[in-house]
């Protein structure tokens, strides 16, 4: 897989051959010093940026192969992504952040399972409250109930515990494992935290848009991620 932009000084090579197969129900950890290339292998994997070279296969979909509107539901369906910001609509509260996939998707029980998803996170009591009403811990539980409301098939998560503080991103970590664990999600983890990334069974470090440590050979399988 490769990735290549377009700049006033030329072209830009942002990923220069990746090469990479996730098992089904696998934790992964990506690190790399910035710049490396790590959000951008994983907006490629979501579907939402377009290697311009290789192929990209999520769940037996080859991604390149989809419209912008077949992407959007194939997200919606099989993917749960969790970012540093936490991206939670401000004008709606907890229960309509969680509720908004699960309608999308045609549920008619969104509202009860996306309680049940907040009550999993121990936010049972903050349903009706709004992000501004929310710490930061709480309004990434929140998009970690939102994340699994579905759920997903893969979870791809960029630096969730970026703007926490030790504590509460500990505690976001052992939540984001678990329910991982539960729901048998495949895990895409980016990080700059050694000690977080130890925590995923398998470790690859990017340097200068090339995989340049990996701590595991996989064989892929049916629901695999790979090039």
């Amino acid at each position: 897989m490769t990735l290549t932009l377009a700049s006033g000084a030329g072209a830009v090579n942002i990923l220069r051959g990746i090469d990479l197969a996730v098992a089904a129900g696998e934790s992964v950890s990506v690190m790399g010093p910035s710049g490396a290339g790590k959000t951008s292998l994983m907006m490629i994997v979501a579907g939402l940026e377009q290697a311009t070279g290789g192929t990209v296969t999520v769940a037996g979909h080859v991604l390149g192969q989809l419209s912008e509107d077949a992407l959007a539901l194939f997200r919606r369906d099989y993917m749960g992504i969790v970012f540093q910001d936490f991206h939670l609509i401000p004008t709606m509260t907890a229960l309509e952040n969680v509720s908004i996939p699960l309608e999308l998707a045609g549920r008619r029980d969104a509202a009860q399972r996306a309680a049940a998803g907040l009550e999993s996170v121990g936010l049972g009591h903050r349903l009706t409250h709004y992000p501004g009403q929310l710490s930061g811990g709480e309004q990434q539980r929140v998009a970690l109930a939102r994340a699994f409301a579905a759920g997903p098939r893969l979870l791809l998560a960029d630096e969730p515990t970026g703007n926490l503080d030790n504590d509460t991103g500990q505690m976001i970590v052992d939540l984001m494992f678990s329910l991982s664990e539960e729901h048998g999600t495949t895990l895409l983890l980016i990080t700059h935290e050694p000690a977080l990334a130890e925590r995923c069974g398998r470790r690859i470090r990017l340097e200068d848009g090339l995989i340049v440590a990996d701590s595991g050979v996989v064989v892929p399988t049916a629901g695999a991620v790979s090039r």
